[in-house]
């Protein structure tokens, strides 16, 4: 979780290569279509990165099992985004799945 928010922090998507699993899952937000794969899912994440967003977290997260739970911030200029995200991870300790609650209720200026 700390290098994910590191990775937007540097905008370095070589992070993201290295959280991820090569088969992994990103669901952002919960309901949009899903990138499937390392490849997919780092085309999302250059353009999240591109976009200048810093991450912030907002709560402690909670861990469960394997997975954890962490509210955070996506801080951008002329907007902010309340989220909570979900990994999952698989035994070698990747991300196997990444789920993103969030909606247009979520934005403030």
């Amino acid at each position: 979780m700390e290098r994910y928010i590191e990775a937007f922090a540097s905008s370095d998507i070589e992070i993201i290569k290295e959280l991820f699993a090569s088969n992994a899952r990103v669901e952002d937000p919960v309901g949009t279509p899903v990138h499937d794969g390392l490849e997919a899912i780092c085309a999302f994440y250059e353009g999240a990165l591109a976009s200048g967003a810093k991450l912030a977290l907002t709560g402690t997260p909670r861990c469960a099992g394997n997975s954890v739970a962490f509210p955070f911030q996506a801080l951008m200029p002329g907007v902010t985004i309340d989220i909570i995200d979900v990994f999952e991870f698989n035994h070698e300790g990747k991300i196997i799945d990444m789920k993103a609650y969030w909606g247009p209720e979520n934005f403030t200026s």
